[in-house]
């Protein structure tokens, strides 16, 4: 059978960009504004408040891991926010270690923030499918590997920085894995929550190529049309048909990108009547024909 957040996951490719060990004393806040790579955040000791791209701010206690799949603007800072106007620029001290507020007081909280990147060309596209953000608390196994990049993190040994890049970026796949909580926004893995919609996605990934109507996936759900219809779009965010054709083009662009079927050949497999109608669709998604986008090097 198989696993939606597998395929996406295997697509996309994601890997720890950059990451820093930072500790925070007083009061003290941080702004960046970044292009839109996966920016996370594990909150290892102590409490602090973050906000990304605008939405509402949230309140991180130890053990918390955050995600957020196409961050732009976010900000980091103490429970008590700083007055008006003050500048909280970073000291690095001896031990590695990022401090905002004074470097001579005892850290009121200790995290690891960073940025990822997603491999595939396709990454806008697939990231359009997860959810916005996700906060990963109270599960085992995160608060276990956020334990190991703590532990990491402290310890001076031989490539500490190989394994907390290894540790990291097993921490993003967890959470995009343990996040079928209330805490995704909506996307594909809170969809993945819900059993009778999980059932409709594991077909719609396993047999892309299948004329499906809603009415079909709805049996498959166990849910009648306008009910399914209604809760695959609140909880996914986009309309079934929608979503398979996003899903039908991240396929079509990675087996183009192979160059080992014809466009014919892509275009059956894919569910369409004929070379000219895949055409059609990829183009007007894509924005530009198969054919090219296969001789391309450099792709979208």
């Amino acid at each position: 059978m198989i696993d939606p957040l597998a395929d996406i996951v295997t697509l996309l490719r994601p890997s720890v960009r950059l990451s820093k060990q930072v500790s925070a004393a007083g009061r003290w806040q941080v702004q960046r504004t970044e292009p839109e790579h996966p920016f996370f955040c594990a909150l290892l000791e102590g409490s602090t408040v973050l906000a990304v791209n605008g939405r509402e701010p949230l309140t991180l206690i130890a053990g918390d891991f955050v995600l957020i799949p196409a961050a732009q603007a976010f900000t980091v800072r103490s429970i008590e926010p700083p007055d008006a106007g003050t500048a909280c620029d970073p000291v690095r001290l001896p031990n590695g270690e990022h401090r905002f507020g004074p470097p001579d007081h005892p850290p009121d909280a200790r995290f690891i923030v960073g940025h990822g990147v997603f491999h595939s060309p396709d990454a806008a596209l697939l990231v359009s499918l997860l959810p916005q953000q996700v906060l990963v608390r109270g599960e085992p196994r995160v608060g276990a590997l956020v334990q190991w990049v703590s532990e990491e993190a402290r310890a001076q040994r031989p490539a500490r920085d190989v394994i907390l890049t290894r540790l990291l970026e097993v921490l993003l796949i967890e959470a995009l894995r343990s996040s079928t909580s209330i805490a995704a926004s909506p996307g594909l893995l809170r969809a993945l929550g819900d059993p009778r919609l999980a059932a409709a996605l594991r077909q719609m990934h396993e047999h892309p190529g299948r004329p499906w109507t809603v009415a079909q996936l709805a049996a498959t759900a166990a849910l009648s049309r306008s009910a399914f219809f209604e809760r695959f779009t609140q909880a996914l965010g986009t309309a079934p048909m929608d979503y398979l054709l996003t899903w039908r083009m991240a396929k079509a662009k990675q087996l183009l990108r192979r160059r080992e079927l014809g466009i014919t050949e892509i275009a059956q497999r894919l569910g369409y009547r004929s070379a000219s109608t895949f055409s059609v669709a990829f183009a007007r998604r894509v924005g530009m024909s198969p054919g090219r986008y296969a001789r391309t090097d450099e792709v979208p």
